[in-house]
């Protein structure tokens, strides 16, 4: 997958190597972390039935509590950003990990709804500015060419989450009842551990810029100084390149609003599809996980091909739109064989292929469109905004599941969603 870095003219030697050196050190671990952190958010997914046995839950506040977790989430995106860019990403990164998984493993304590639903919030708080204070830190390490790709990688770790995620949590549910605990509070605490222990490593690994990287040779270290600078430097002749110029950006605020529907659609999927195989298909344990992880599975080689397809022809909006337009097909597809399992798990692989392929090139086009001095507020700011997609998904298809009993009105809806977040991407 690293190969996939250094594949174009501009990074020949010294170049090449330079890039790959820093492409094994950080995309690696940054991966790992991104999928802890993606099962610490969505693992309440593959427990939602039994979360409402216990804690007395509708379709509607699970849905709710799911998506709480965005709330603070998107308040504090923006102040993560700037903190980090004060303090360097290797200590704000690793305290963002160490926090979120000590709550993450806090909330196998909740024995009501309100306490879930608080739990939710106070993980979204701790985990805030994780997502983001990576894209920026890979701002400071990729050039703009590698962008695409760079980001599919770190991204593939969306699906990984849910293709580890969902049998790993079917085996954690078998220790229900040890030590007087339900099979949910075992999964909370197992799953949370693993950010703080990778909070400890990233303070030994990350390095907050090219010049302090100690472990680059000297003209390795002058190289790659060198091109980050002249890549600011042609994004800031070309971009807004203050806060205040940020603001008034009619490219920033389009942005905001694909990303929102983007997210509508990503935790909606993430955050039901698990329940919604499981009813539909009346599949449980392992096969109902397998089935679950399938689409994720097959999405992964896409991700990697769209954007190095993206690089390589310097295109962005035309890919995401693309991109946006397949998750829908393939949602579509999905509520109209909703009763026959093999369509309705190729619909969700279709689904996959196109929202997962399209959030890497989204994060390229997003940092193309900002300037260096804006970078960290606006990377953040649009996360941010995303992050209330995440909260309005869930919330509307718990509420579509409650009116209705079925899933085709929530998935219909998320189809025109994504009609209206092509449309918009093309007007960026």
């Amino acid at each position: 997958m690293l190969s996939a870095l250094t594949s174009t003219p501009e990074a020949a030697a010294p170049g090449r190597a330079v890039l790959a050196k820093v492409g094994r050190r950080f995309i690696p671990l940054a991966f790992i972390c991104y999928v802890v952190a993606y099962l610490d958010r969505v693992n309440v997914g593959f427990v939602a039935n039994e979360l409402q046995r216990d804690l007395g839950l509708s379709g509607t506040a699970y849905g709710v509590a799911a998506g709480l977790f965005f709330l603070g989430y998107s308040l504090l995106e923006v102040p993560s950003n700037l903190i980090l860019e004060r303090v360097g990403a290797r200590r704000w990164i690793a305290r963002i990990m160490i926090t979120w998984g000590i709550v993450a493993m806090a909330t196998a304590l909740v024995s009501h709804a309100w306490a879930f639903m608080t739990a939710r919030v106070l993980l979204g708080v701790a985990e805030a500015g994780f997502f983001p204070g990576i894209v920026l830190f890979f701002t400071y390490w990729f050039p703009a060419s590698q962008r695409a790709r760079t980001g599919a990688l770190f991204m593939m770790a969306a699906p990984i989450a849910v293709i580890i995620g969902a049998p790993l949590s079917t085996l954690i549910l078998r220790l229900d009842g040890v030590a007087g605990l339900r099979g949910w509070q075992w999964l909370f605490f197992i799953e949370g551990l693993p950010a703080v222990i990778l909070g400890l490593v990233v303070l030994g690994v990350l390095t907050d810029r090219p010049e302090d990287a100690r472990w680059l040779a000297p003209n390795e270290r002058e190289w790659l100084t060198m091109r980050m600078a002249e890549d600011r430097g042609a994004r800031a002749s070309a971009r807004h390149d203050t806060i205040d110029g940020l603001f008034t950006s009619r490219a920033l605020w389009l942005l905001c609003a694909v990303f929102f529907l983007n997210s509508i659609v990503n935790y909606a999927m993430f955050l039901w599809l698990p329940k919604l195989i499981a009813d539909v298909t009346k599949l449980q344990g392992f096969a109902a996980s397998a089935t679950t992880a399938i689409p994720f599975a097959v999405a992964l080689a896409a991700m990697v091909f769209v954007g190095r397809s993206s690089d390589r022809r310097g295109e962005r909006r035309r890919y995401v739109a693309a991109c946006a337009l397949a998750t829908a097909a393939g949602l579509v597809i999905a509520l109209l064989f909703q009763r026959e399992t093999w369509m309705l798990v190729l619909g969700f692989a279709i689904a996959q292929i196109g929202l997962r392929s399209g959030a890497g090139v989204f994060w390229a086009l997003a940092a193309e469109l900002l300037g260096t001095g804006a970078a960290a507020v606006g990377i953040a700011l649009i996360n941010a905004v995303g992050g209330v997609g995440g909260f309005v998904g869930p919330t509307l298809m718990g509420a579509v599941l409650d009116a209705t009993g079925g899933f085709t009105g929530g998935l219909l809806a998320l189809a025109g969603v994504l009609v209206v977040e092509a449309i918009l991407v093309l007007r960026t």
